[in-house]
Formats: C-alpha cells, structure tokens, sequence
C-alpha cells in the first residue's frame, strides 16, 4: 500500500461502536426499548456484549434481529411452560432448546462480533466467552442461583454473568470497540433499609445458598470501560416481572431513557474515534 493510500485509509477508517447491555430478567424489555430509539436515529453497533438478559438480547443483535424481531420471539415463548421450569436449580436445557430456534450455530455464525459475560462457579471470577455455541453460551450467561443449576462449557461450571460484571463494556474494548455505549438496568435500587423485612430475610437466604456470590466492583465494573451509561429507571419494577403492562412500560423507559440522552450518545461516538474517553454517566 503505498504512502497516499495509507494517509486515505487512516482518515476513513470507521469507528467501532460497541453496545454493552446489562443483566436484569424481565427489565431487559428497556434494552428493546433503547434499541428501538438507535434504530430511529440511524446509530449502529458493530461489537455487542451482554450479561444474563443482556446476552440474549446482544446475542438476537448480532444475529441481525430489529427491536420488532426481538418482541416476536417473546411473543413466542410460552409463559407458562417456562413457569413450569422455574423450580430450585432446574436445568435450563428447555431455555437452549427455545433459544435454538432464533440462535442455532456457534457465535461465529452471528453477523457480528459479540461476547457474553460468564461467573465461574468454581473461582467465582468473571469471564468473557466469545465463541461455542450460542445457545448454550447465553444460558450460562443467564444461570442465576437458586432458579438455575449452572451450564457446563469446557469442563467449567458457569453462572450468570451479573455475579461478577453486570454491563461488561470491556467485553466491548476486548472485541476492538473504540467508543462503548452501555446500558444499565439495575442502576436504581432499594436501600437495604427501605425492604420489607420479609424480601431481606429471603434475600439472606438465597445468599446462603447461592454457589456464587456477588463480587464488590460488579455493578461497578462496567463503567470504568464506558464512555457512556444509560440508566433507565427502572425501581418500580421487577426481573421477574413479566406482566404485559410491566414489560410495555419497561420498554417504554427504555425508549425514553436513549431519546433523551441522544444528543450525548451522538458526541460521545463522535468525540472518541480511537480511544476511550472518561465514562459518563446518565440518569433518567
């Protein structure tokens, strides 16, 4: 390549957007929402990474699913076989099968680079897991105790990745990201002090029983890699919410969350064209 060609390809060469999605069960239906809001303002991702739900969702947009595609496959899921499954440390052989259906392949079949976040059930650290097959990577990703056992990849028993990195941006830097874009669900909670003293007693419980724990920085880890984090509000409601009326207003403030933060979602993109700059943070 000779000198000229080289300065030209220097100049055009294209930032790489990357979209890190957070865990949160049934309050993923703001990651539609956010993604139908890039949709209408033209912004595309070219790396995505995600944990728990944020996998899933990840995983359908590397595949090449819309925001729409994304709530037809919901559509699809039967609410009440899964109930059936929700049963202590079930295992999520069922969840494989459903998500077979939309994801079939290894992640190297998906149209773009994409990663989900893993716990290691044994050493209780986070990992990145970019290839194998999809479907079994994302249950990994989304095994939360005591609902589900763990899911076996590799001789390694892993767990939901919130364990240990909620919104994995550096799984985006990882995958060549220049500028990251997260979103997190769980950026509102509920003092310890403002639960009832039933829901901290089972939460007690659950701990105890828990084959892996919550690491310090793991709501915090994401941010030291993101230039940029949407914080849908989300404290009314539940991961377990999956009420239709629940899960067309999480979608909503997801929607509205991104529409009112696109002016900085557009300048964070086009101030970092190489290298990160310093996270900021969005409230809604």
């Amino acid at each position: 390549m000779g000198f000229f060609a080289r300065i030209k390809n220097l100049f055009s060469r294209k930032r790489v957007v990357g979209l890190a999605l957070g865990s949160g069960g049934a309050k993923g239906m703001a990651h539609l929402g956010a993604l139908k809001a890039f949709e209408e303002e033209g912004i595309r991702f070219q790396v995505v990474a995600g944990s728990s739900i944020g996998s899933i969702v990840g995983a359908l947009y590397a595949k090449g699913f819309t925001s729409d595609d994304m709530i037809q496959v919901i559509e699809g899921l039967n609410r009440k076989e899964f109930s059936k499954n929700l049963r202590p440390f079930a295992d999520l052989g069922f969840a494989e099968e459903f998500l077979s259906r939309y994801l079939d392949g290894d992640i190297s079949d998906l149209g773009l680079p994409f990663a989900a976040w893993v716990t290691d059930g044994e050493t209780n650290e986070g990992e990145m897991l970019s290839e194998g097959k999809t479907a079994r990577v994302l249950t990994a990703s989304s095994a939360i105790p005591p609902f589900f056992r763990g899911v076996d990849i590799g001789g390694k028993r892993y767990y939901d990745g919130a364990f240990s990195n909620a919104v994995p941006a550096e799984a985006c830097r990882a995958l060549g990201a220049d500028v990251v874009i997260g979103i997190d669900l769980s950026a509102y909670v509920r003092a310890e002090e403002d639960k009832s003293r039933v829901s901290r007693m089972f939460g007690a419980a659950i701990a105890k029983i828990s084959p892996v724990k919550y690491n310090a920085d793991c709501k915090s880890r994401g941010y030291e890699s993101a230039d940029l984090m949407l914080q849908p509000n989300l404290l009314d409601y539940r991961a377990t919410d999956v009420s239709r009326a629940g899960m067309g207003r999480m979608f909503d403030i997801g929607y509205e969350t991104a529409k009112e933060h696109m002016a900085e979602i557009k300048e964070a993109i086009k101030r970092c064209p190489k290298k990160r700059g310093r996270s900021s943070r969005t409230k809604s």
